[in-house]
């Protein structure tokens, strides 16, 4: 049961990878890749764009912390210009907790500037190896459409196509259907002419005027072969009166003459 099993897996996948060839289009299929290339290189864009958006962010924080350090710092020098040290070592303290924001958002923004420009360069990559990519896809595809016109045209004159088969198939069942038609009515024919079938419209002859017209055909055959007889004869006749020359008309006799058969041409 486990090697039927195995084989008939096996037969399905064959015959499933052979339906897909059949229908797979390389163009197809270029195109899809294509697409992907385009969606995989959008994301890149937009993953600099975020990263872009978070150092622009960052940028904005350190520009407000240095200037409440500045602030921090002014108060501090004016308390201790007023005598209140108390004043300036609290805004002293303050100022450096800001700083210490202010060099941790530093670190946070040259890595994600170095984070940007990696993002961007592998962007532009990208993006060259899509036109590239699209630039072959493109002659493939008409590379390919050529080769399927050719092969198109050259089946059509070979008679190899399936429309061009079918063609040939349809005009080879009418001819032999035209020949077994012209065979069945001449069997007809004959089968009627010789009386083994009846003529049902009451046309047909019976059987004694057949026999009296074949006679009569006989005859008129008889009578043209007795004439072409007679017309040879006379010929013959008048060709040995020419080279006897006047001795026909003057030793003999009137009666003589009559007694010649003659022939009418009929």
């Amino acid at each position: 049961m486990s090697g039927v099993m195995k084989r008939m897996g096996m037969i399905f996948r064959a015959k499933a990878n052979k339906a897909l060839d059949r229908a797979e289009d390389p163009r197809e299929t270029l195109d899809y890749s294509y697409q992907k290339q385009l969606e995989l290189l959008q994301k890149v864009r937009r993953g600099v764009a975020d990263v872009a958006t978070s150092r622009k962010r960052l940028e904005l924080q350190l520009n407000q912390l240095q200037s409440q350090s500045s602030k921090l710092e002014d108060q501090g020098r004016k308390a201790l210009a007023l005598g209140r040290e108390d004043l300036a070592r609290e805004a002293l303290s303050r100022r450096a907790a800001l700083q210490q924001q202010v060099s941790d958002l530093e670190t946070q923004h040259q890595t994600l500037q170095g984070e940007e420009e990696k993002l961007t360069l592998a962007a532009q990559r990208l993006q060259a190896k899509v036109d590239a990519f699209r630039t072959k896809k493109e002659t493939i595809k008409a590379t390919y459409t050529a080769a399927q016109a050719q092969t198109r045209i050259a089946e059509s004159f070979s008679g190899i196509s399936e429309e061009m088969s079918d063609v040939g198939v349809a005009i080879q069942r009418a001819e032999d259907k035209t020949a077994q038609l012209q065979a069945r009515a001449g069997a007809i024919d004959e089968l009627l002419a010789s009386g083994a079938l009846d003529d049902q419209s009451g046309l047909q002859r019976d059987d004694i005027q057949a026999e009296l017209d074949r006679l009569s055909g006989g005859s008129d055959v008889e009578l043209e072969l007795q004439r072409m007889k007679a017309e040879l004869a006379g010929g013959t006749s008048s060709q040995q009166a020419i080279e006897g020359g006047n001795g026909t008309q003057q030793g003999e006799p009137q009666s003589q003459q009559q007694s010649h058969p003659r022939f009418d041409k009929q």
